[in-house]
């Protein structure tokens, strides 16, 4: 172990002992990380102390409230994106590496256990897209639902937010693309496939491991990677154009999956490919070093080293164009894999794209507040 590492190592062990030394199954965060945003927090320093606190089996709080806006403009040049909706703030998935975890901060919550915890409903989301839809300014350009939390998480099967906007839409011609790791997504395939009809949907399905285990502690509230094969098998049968996020790769855990999982997506109707290399930024550094020398004690150091090495003695890189590939020996490796295989199972081979032509607001009323 280098001296930065066991120096960082030594801040995070502090950062950790100071939480409760009980595993919260079923959740990837195991407490919560200081928010940035706040001077004053409470926080448990002593699992000994008197104070009542309530651990139990940690319940997820549904939060609605009426937003201001649902679309926004993707600034980054690395991430695939022009404009993004969310109907959710958190996401109960719980997978540790989520880059959106951070975000949640800025709702004055933790990035740890309140963002799997405290979900935010944002009720309004379908009326809001309706109205900016009809916005005079709106030039058509594909917006991307789950830019930032899943649109298809458990919140999904009671508020139906992610349908309703599904529904606004294809009224609208309006193309969108989805990212999702449930298989809650196939509740929609009648619409979904109206839409591939008209070319104005896409769908990407995330897979990180065929390592039951891995993902059972990695990203816990998310379905198995069977099911989700089943999506993209069931979807692309039913005309939707179908691809795969293999992301983050984390070098030690899951970076030697990446031909399995592109032959078994091919195998089951998807036609193209993503993935993202592993990088840990705010407090997603904290919450993931726990989770690591909790779940992997034995390897736990290798796989951080290789985190550092693939970010130039970090486990985080700010840098455009490098940030989500990494760089280094591990990190070519991978991104050498992922060309190679995807030219073998034939991904990426087709030119395609949403169509942005056919827009239209509907009854011909114009675009009208």
């Amino acid at each position: 172990m280098t001296d930065k590492l066991r120096q960082d190592h030594h801040k995070l062990s502090a950062h950790e002992q100071d939480e409760t030394s009980q595993y919260h199954h079923g959740r990837g965060a195991q407490f919560n990380t200081k928010n940035r945003f706040i001077k004053n927090e409470t926080s448990k320093e002593h699992t000994e102390a008197i104070d009542d606190w309530e651990e139990g089996n940690l319940p997820t709080q549904y939060i609605e409230q009426q937003s201001k806006t649902i679309v926004n403009k993707v600034e980054s040049k690395d991430v695939g994106m022009s404009y993004s909706m969310n109907p959710y703030a958190g996401c109960e998935h719980g997978c540790i590496y989520c880059y959106a975890r951070n975000v949640h901060e800025y709702w004055g919550y933790s990035a740890g256990l309140d963002f799997e915890q405290k979900v935010l409903i944002k009720k309004n989301a379908p009326q809001l897209l309706r109205k900016f839809l009809m916005h005079p300014k709106w030039e058509c350009a594909p917006i991307m639902l789950s830019g930032n939390t899943d649109c298809y998480q458990p919140a999904e099967q009671k508020y139906r937010l992610t349908r309703a906007m599904l529904e606004v839409c294809n009224e609208f011609n309006q193309p969108v693309g989805i990212l999702t790791k449930n298989s809650w997504i196939l509740k929609d395939k009648d619409i979904l496939q109206e839409m591939a009809k008209k070319k104005i949907v896409s769908a990407m399905v995330s897979i990180t491991s065929f390592n039951e285990d891995l993902r059972r502690s990695m990203e816990p509230r998310t379905t198995t990677a069977k099911q989700k094969l089943k999506v993209i098998n069931e979807l692309s049968s039913a005309g939707v154009r179908m691809g795969i996020m293999m992301g983050p790769m984390i070098p030690g855990l899951n970076e030697h999956e990446m031909q399995r999982i592109m032959k078994a997506a091919a195998d089951n109707g998807a036609t193209f490919t993503a993935y993202t290399f592993i990088r840990l930024n705010g407090a997603i550094k904290f919450l993931f070093h726990d989770w690591l020398y909790k779940n992997f004690p034995n390897h736990a150091d290798k796989v951080w080293h290789l985190i550092e090495q693939s970010h130039d003695g970090k486990v985080n890189d700010t840098r455009w164009g490098v940030r989500m590939r990494g760089e280094g020996s591990i990190a070519d490796m991978v991104a050498q894999q992922y060309k190679k295989y995807g030219k073998i199972y034939n991904m990426n081979a087709e030119e395609w794209s949403l169509d942005t032509k056919s827009f239209r607001v509907p009854g011909g009323q114009g675009k009208l507040f």
